[in-house]
């Protein structure tokens, strides 16, 4: 709603921007909370609301009004001048809400419905300033939003399982609970949730279940499943268990379906029946310990693996010589190579405010990576500005013990393969991170050539978000990902995997791949608010997915080491 009203106030002019501004602000400090912002009022009330960063009294008090009332009135009041869906039509590649509007203005476009309607009549090629091109595009992009299938980013989904699996326990209704599914493995995007529950209290546990606040409806209930509609628009399944065969439940609604035939086939084979009930012998006895899924494996004669492997990617075959692989964890990444900081516009948080976080966190450096000049809209740094930036960061570091703020930028590649930054500058960087920003609909060749060319002027050592894609918004770029790989390898330029729940940049695929080039990576969560650096879980789920080991992530090391990898 806070980032609708944006959307609303920059149609009223330039001189609204700073309220623009502010509600970007709001919106993206409450989209990075970890706790209900409900759930927050009801226990620091409005004084609790306005010290989140970018909160400020009046803001405040619409958040509190939404809060009591379900609505907002400063929303509801814009909606009637402005009676367009825009969170709806905004979600197409390319769509921003100036130009929705101008589509309501000439056509009465207010939805999608409408939208489908004016492409089917051709109305929006014979508009002034849109086109043939501009309303090809768009129909693309409405493809491409329903190729998604409507799955919802993990980063939303996660903490919303973790939330209801955390009040079962505490409900002291049940003994054990554990999130399965495409959860469990990490998946960028998720369908539904699997939730398996032991508890002695099933006919409770249920009931418990359908008068949660986070379900919207019940779909089914019975002794031993219940689904129901969450409020965030998931469908979660709740199955009471016996403690006989959680392990096998476990096992069973976690791996995808090409790796759980596999493991089947491998049981019947050694004359065993697998399934979710248990592990049976030709005389239908259980034969694996109940609650332990580890020991389906090791009955089967395999190795246990992480759940972010289970895709039937060689996984069972590695499994059973026993050669599954280490993976990188959490604990393991020592620094945070993407962080934002007030210095420019779309972050408010200081340095102080981002080690204090990042300790928490288990971290023991990070670098400060704010935009370079060409991200204009984000007051992007100029030369002059960074060295002053790099100037603040050398004193604070004086006044730290145990930790080490590095000096960086976000630095923008040009569409001529230049980065918009001088060598002098880039040259007082601990490590250059730099990215692509704007053209991203140009053709493969051109782009290809465009970060070809960054890479090979040897002034790059991380390439941030590398195909520039946001999930179920923006297709990737068209590079020729292979050739990136390969100049990447030549000169010793770490990918990144961008964190943020919204990119997953790179994917799991393309780590794999450029995995066979010997690229090393960088895991970082391109941190706007502080809130943001709890999103690297989210960048460890997809080195997990691709295999990754500890010694494959250069900022699972020491500060010392990861210098001395770029050589600086």
């Amino acid at each position: 709603m806070l980032d609708e009203i944006a959307d609303m106030l920059d149609l009223e002019g330039v001189e609204r921007r700073f309220e623009v501004l502010a509600y970007r602000k709001a919106a993206q400090t409450i989209s990075a909370l970890q706790e209900d912002i409900g759930e927050l009022y009801k226990k620091r009330g409005l004084e609790g609301l306005m010290e989140l960063p970018g909160v400020g009294k009046s803001i405040a008090g619409s958040i509190e009004e939404y809060i009591n009332t379900g609505h907002m009135g400063k929303y509801d009041d814009f909606k009637k001048r402005y009676p367009v869906d825009f969170k709806e039509l905004t979600k197409i590649q390319g769509m921003g809400a100036r130009k929705a509007y101008k589509l309501y203005k000439a056509l009465k476009i207010r939805n999608m419905s409408d939208l489908r309607k004016a492409l089917e009549k051709h109305k929006i090629s014979k508009l002034e300033g849109f086109g043939e091109q501009s309303e090809e595009q768009i129909r693309k992009g409405i493809d491409f939003l329903e190729r998604s299938g409507g799955r919802m980013l993990l980063g939303n989904a996660l903490p919303e399982a973790e939330a209801i699996r955390d009040k079962l326990v505490a409900s002291g209704l049940a003994d054990k609970v554990l999130i399965c599914g495409s959860t469990r493995r990490m998946r960028e995007t998720v369908g539904d949730l699997d939730i398996l529950i032991i508890s002695g209290k099933g006919v409770k546990v249920m009931d418990f279940i359908t008068k949660m606040p986070e379900v919207s409806s019940t779909i089914a209930r019975g002794p031993t499943k219940t689904s129901v509609v969450l409020k965030i628009g998931l469908n979660c399944d709740f199955r009471l268990v016996e403690r006989k065969s959680f392990g096998a439940a476990v096992q069973y609604f976690t791996g995808n379906k090409d790796h759980n035939v596999k493991v089947r086939e491998i049981a019947i084979k050694k004359k065993y029946k697998l399934n979710e009930y248990g592990l049976f012998d030709r005389k239908g006895k259980n034969v694996a310990s109940g609650e332990d899924e580890e020991d389906i494996y090791k009955k089967l004669g395999m190795q246990w693996m992480e759940p972010p492997m289970r895709e039937n990617r060689g996984e069972v075959e590695l499994s059973l010589q026993h050669k599954i692989p280490k993976l990188v964890q959490l604990e393991d990444i020592l620094g945070d190579m993407h962080v934002h900081s007030r210095h420019s516009g779309d972050s408010t948080n200081s340095f102080e405010e981002i080690v204090s976080e990042a300790k928490k966190l288990g971290r023991r450096y990070a670098g400060i990576t704010d935009h370079s000049k060409s991200e204009y809209m984000n007051r992007g740094l100029d030369e002059k500005q960074y060295m002053k930036v790099f100037a603040e960061i050398d004193k604070a570091n004086k006044k730290l013990s145990d930790f080490t703020l590095l000096k960086s930028g976000e630095v923008d590649i040009l569409k001529d393969g230049s980065l918009d930054i001088n060598r002098k500058t880039l040259d007082e960087m601990d490590y250059v991170l730099a990215a692509v920003h704007s053209g991203l609909k140009d053709p493969k060749e051109k782009m290809t050539k465009r970060i070809v060319d960054a890479l090979n002027s040897g002034q790059i050592d991380i390439l941030g978000h590398p195909t520039g894609r946001l999930i179920n918004e923006r297709e990737p770029l068209l590079a020729d990902m292979d050739m990136v790989f390969e100049a990447a390898k030549d000169n010793r330029v770490a990918m990144e995997i961008n964190a943020q729940p919204s990119r997953l940049d790179l994917n799991d695929e393309n780590v794999i791949k450029a995995k066979k080039y010997g690229l090393k990576f960088a895991i970082d969560t391109d941190s706007h608010r502080i809130g943001h650096m709890q999103f690297m879980r989210y960048g460890v789920g997809v080195a997990k997915r691709a295999w990754l080991k500890k010694e494959d992530i250069v900022n699972a090391t020491d500060v010392g080491s990861f210098l001395k990898f770029f050589k600086k």
